[in-house]
């Protein structure tokens, strides 16, 4: 009488702390199913520059949570009707607007810092 060797499932590691926003940690099959598209979509949108995840060592990609926030946004206004370069141009201009609000941002903290010299 044969009998298998009993297996045992292992817990499932308890939810831990989310990972920061730039680093990259889900595969292109874990970000499509977040993201709410396809895989080959999310191929498709970084052919187009919409998206850019980092890469390992073997080259598979790896998306961020900061990735998946701009997928959100890139669904949003597809959504709206605009096509993957309207879409591209406007990434394109709000990511602009972020470097220069940052900029900005960082001159004020700079005068606020500076003594008088009057």
């Amino acid at each position: 009488m044969s009998r298998e060797p009993e297996t045992r499932r292992m817990p499932d590691p308890a939810p831990g702390p989310l990972p920061p926003a730039g680093q990259a940690v889900y595969a292109i099959s874990v970000a499509a199913e977040l993201a709410g598209v396809g895989i080959q979509t999310l191929r498709l949108y970084e052919q187009h520059g919409l998206v850019s995840p980092a890469r390992s060592a073997g080259g598979t990609r790896r998306y961020s949570r900061a990735d998946l926030a701009r997928l959100a946004r890139v669904s949003a206004l597809a959504s709206q009707g605009i096509n993957l370069a309207g879409i591209a141009r406007i990434l394109e201009l709000e990511d602009a607007n972020a470097a220069l609000r940052e900029t900005n941002n960082a001159l004020a903290t700079h005068r606020s810092h500076r003594p008088n010299s009057h």
